[in-house]
């Protein structure tokens, strides 16, 4: 019985005319997208302006781009430099390869230079992303499947991957391998689901909810690489992702457990984002305004309402206007009611039904 594996796409780049549209550059935008979505959403949470999630983030992904394509680069140089190989092969980044550390590092000088123009504290805004990077990164491992690369050895289980690709050197990979992928895929998407479940029930602060997510993503990363056949440098028996796994691990739990200690709970939501205070005060200065114009408006229709009450009213020929006394709108009574009463007898029938 023949068992249904998972099938590779069968291209991972369409045409709009002369432009191409690769599947591994969407994935990568959905999930910087997704990031930036989630990170305001926890951004704003925690007292932060709206938009400065956005406005770091312009400096944080460029630099995180360029971070991972080199590390990617020094790392597997021997893909680009050499005898028979292309250096110029190391800008074509459409055609995958960004290393994952590489990434975070300089983004993270990119995120600080963003927040240093913004006033906010680089640790809060990390604790703020930390899960929307894990679901960034969910979303970019569907690149590695569009791109039928960095799948793991062989396998017959019923969600292995098939791949009928030709490589660079003319070799001919027919196969089913173990969908790592996908494995790292799911594993970014509960990673994200434990930082934010954490972070509700501990109230991560100062860098912690970052390091909780480095650490996690971490334990996945190093069992995924150990799946992984293609080409890599080894020491001692372990790939060299697996050793920076391991480092960056120790760096990330040393981090979770020290400043846990030395600052535990949150930072101040009136400390984190000058912005935010701005945002406040256009706030209250709007809303003061519309309730001094509504005010405005009120006090406009009770004079003219007063003022109407006051005027002179219609009168028939020889009687006199009431007289306003005391400023209070009450009506002085006649001082003739004789006179008053007299003429009014001496009305028509017509006019005593239709006094005034």
């Amino acid at each position: 019985m023949d068992i249904a594996y998972i099938p590779s796409p069968s291209r991972g780049v369409l045409h709009l005319g002369p432009i191409p549209l690769r599947a591994y550059a969407f994935c990568i935008i959905l999930g910087v997208v997704a990031a930036v979505w989630l990170g305001s959403k926890r951004w704003v949470a925690r007292g932060g302006a709206k938009h400065t999630v956005g406005d770091i983030a312009v400096w944080a992904v460029p630099f995180g781009l360029v971070g991972g394509r080199l590390y990617h680069v020094i790392t597997d140089h021997q893909l680009y430099f050499g005898e028979g190989k292309n250096p110029w092969n190391a800008f074509k980044i459409w055609e995958g390869g960004l290393g994952i550390w590489g990434a975070v590092a300089l983004g993270a000088v990119g995120a600080w230079i963003g927040c240093r123009r913004r006033g906010v504290p680089l640790p809060a805004y990390a604790d703020a992303i930390a899960p929307g990077i894990a679901l960034a990164q969910a979303m970019g491992r569907w690149g590695n499947y569009f791109n039928q690369e960095l799948y793991g050895r062989a396998t017959t289980l019923p969600w292995g991957l098939e791949i009928h690709k030709t490589l660079p050197d003319g070799e001919v990979v027919n196969g089913v391998f173990h969908p790592t992928f996908l494995y790292e895929s799911i594993w970014d998407v509960a990673v994200a689901l434990l930082v934010i479940w954490a972070d509700r029930r501990w109230k991560l602060g100062h860098g912690r909810a970052f390091a909780l997510y480095v650490a996690a993503y971490t334990v996945g990363r190093f069992w995924t690489e150990w799946l992984r056949i293609d080409e890599a440098h080894v020491y001692f028996g372990l790939r060299l992702n697996d050793w920076t796994s391991i480092v960056v691990f120790i760096g990330a739990v040393a981090y979770l457990v020290i400043v846990g200690k030395k600052r535990p709970g949150r930072e101040d939501p009136a400390s984190i984002d000058p912005a935010a205070h701005a945002e406040a005060e256009a706030a209250g200065e709007k809303a003061a305004g519309d309730r001094a114009a509504d005010e405005k408006a009120v006090a406009g229709k009770a004079a003219a309402a007063k003022a109407k009450g006051e005027g002179p009213s219609e009168t028939v020929a020889g009687d006199k206007p009431s007289r306003i006394v005391d400023g209070d709108g009450r009506a002085e009574a006649d001082p003739q009611p004789a006179a008053a009463a007299s003429a009014a007898a001496e009305k028509t029938g017509k006019d005593a039904e239709n006094p005034i």
